[in-house]
């Protein structure tokens, strides 16, 4: 099971621009409907609501592909 974050962790991940960072907003535990689609998700593998540091972008990524950056 990939590393449990919590809002406020700053976290990196790779994207099609390279590594992005940014702070954890929000954990979702359950389906919801996001930008048109249903993310899936569970208490168990949740997916995390992030706000990028450089542009305000809010993303959403799944623990796997999130790693937390040193304070």
């Amino acid at each position: 099971m990939p590393h449990r974050f919590k809002p406020g962790d700053h976290v990196t991940w790779n994207s099609e621009a390279g590594h992005v960072s940014g702070t954890i907003l929000k954990v979702h535990e359950h389906d919801f409907p996001w930008k048109g689609h249903t993310r899936h998700c569970t208490p168990d593998d949740p997916q995390y609501e992030i706000k990028s540091d450089k542009t305000d972008h809010v993303a959403m990524h799944k623990g796997g592909a999130l790693r937390r950056l040193k304070p």
